[in-house]
């Protein structure tokens, strides 16, 4: 019988004590890891643009999971929770690195999703207002660099976004619009400045 991620409750303030319920846990864990490993990793790539920084998403997210373990609810989607939970793993990433500026989106977007016909030094241009894009990241609100991250990154559409976050369309557009304004903003004063 498969082992159920969603019963990783645990009633609040309870602590888990070595004895069989832990080892459980920690089965659980295991499988939550086999089965999601490779989304944590795909998203703290796509969102960091760097292989160590995705494999160093991938452990921190898994060792949050495994110290929160007795406050711990993913009901109704693990995928879900570990998705989300990857994006800002990624974030706080990039915030304690020093990557971060204030920025905005608008002029970004056709950059982002460019197609691969591009000559060398395109590439090379793509790549830098990438990572121009994801220092920005950073100086983003936390729900707003979410946002943009499921917009930008991983092709979410709004109504998409407003379910996975719990809000409406119309309030993921308002901050969508900001942080576009924002990151704008950053690539322009980018290149501006002459990379």
């Amino acid at each position: 019988m498969p082992v159920n991620a969603t019963h990783l409750r645990v009633i609040p303030g309870s602590k888990i004590e070595a004895g069989p319920e832990t080892g459980q846990v920690m089965m659980e864990l295991e499988s939550l890891f086999r089965e999601h490993n490779d989304r944590v990793f795909r998203t703290a790539y796509k969102v960091t643009g760097s292989i160590v920084d995705a494999e160093d998403v991938l452990q921190t997210v898994f060792l949050r999971l495994s110290r929160r373990q007795g406050e711990l609810n993913l009901e109704p989607s693990p995928g879900s929770y570990l998705h989300r939970a990857a994006i800002n793993a990624s974030l706080d990433l990039l915030r304690q690195r020093g990557r971060s500026k204030s920025i905005s989106i608008d002029e970004v977007e056709p950059v982002l999703s460019a197609g691969r016909k591009m000559d060398p030094e395109s590439l090379r241009a793509g790549r830098e207002i990438r990572e121009v894009v994801r220092r920005s990241l950073g100086a983003l609100g936390e729900k707003s660099a979410e946002i943009f991250v499921l917009k930008y990154f991983e092709g979410y559409d709004n109504k998409e976004i407003a379910g996975l976050m719990g809000t409406s369309p119309m309030v993921v557009g308002v901050l969508l619009h900001r942080a576009r304004t924002r990151v704008k903003k950053e690539v322009g004063d980018f290149l501006e400045g002459g990379k």
